[in-house]
Formats: structure tokens, sequence, C-alpha cells
């Protein structure tokens, strides 16, 4: 049996002591409905469901409890992102909602949390936009255009 958690903390700490595993899918971090700018900028925003999730943010995103005990921390076996796809009406508009914050949760779910580094993880971002613009790839270009 699989637990989903998209709320908080507590319901996983209990889930996992019960010996469940676990994927992380919390809305605050991987839900990629939401907005990839803040409020103020959603009209230049290709349209979303509301909230605010940037790719900085996804990879904050520590899978793992602080307050989880470590004989319990294999029970929890990786994270999925969610995109509700009601309005989103084009391939491409998928790919926008989606790309770069894939890829910041892909290094969030394969590496540990002292092993990550968002400084270094932006300068291999920009090999991967070399990569999103080879293959055509219709992405959030934000991340790339701050500093």
């Amino acid at each position: 049996m699989f637990w989903r958690s998209w709320t908080g903390e507590d319901e996983i700490i209990e889930a996992a002591k019960n010996g469940h595993n676990i994927i992380m899918t919390p809305a605050s971090h991987v839900y990629f409905d939401a907005y990839q700018v803040p409020e103020e900028d959603h009209a230049k925003e290709k349209f979303a469901i509301g909230g605010f999730t940037s790719v900085e943010k996804v990879y904050g995103l520590n899978i793992i409890p602080e307050a989880l005990p470590k004989e319990f921390h294999k029970y929890i076996l990786g994270a999925q992102a969610n995109l509700w796809s009601e309005y989103i009406k084009t391939p491409e508009h998928a790919e926008y909602m989606v790309l770069p914050r894939m890829t910041a949760l892909s290094e969030v779910v394969w590496s540990s949390q002292e092993h990550r580094d968002w400084s270094d993880f932006k300068v291999r971002l920009t090999k991967m936009k070399e990569r999103y613009d080879a293959m055509g790839l219709n992405y959030a270009k934000h991340v790339f255009e701050s500093d």
C-alpha cells in the first residue's frame, strides 16, 4: 500500500511509523499547475490555477520530514509532481508549466538535502536550458532571467 501526501507532515510521520510506503506530493512544492511567478506578475504569465511555486521553491523541498525518526526514512520512496490540466489546452502549455520545475524535482528526489546547492543547480540548469532549446520545448524562463 502506498500513501500519497499533499498535506501536513503529521500524517506522513504516522503513516511511516505504521510501515506505509510514502510518495511525497506536497501541494506547497509540487503542484505544477500553480503560477511560477508571484501574484503581482500573474498577468504576464500563462494561465494557471493559482498559487505560486517557483523553481527555487521546488528545489527547496525536503522529502524527508525533519521530525521523522531515521529508522522510518526508508518508507519515503520519493515524490511526484502534479499538473491538473483542465485549464491547459495544448502540449506547449503543459511543457511550460512543467519545465524547468520538473528538472528541479528530479534533483530533489535523487539527491540528499545536504548535497544540494541552489547556486550550483542554477549553473547546471543553464545546460538544461540548452537542451530544452535544442529539443524545441516550451519552458518557463523566469529562473534564467532573475539575479
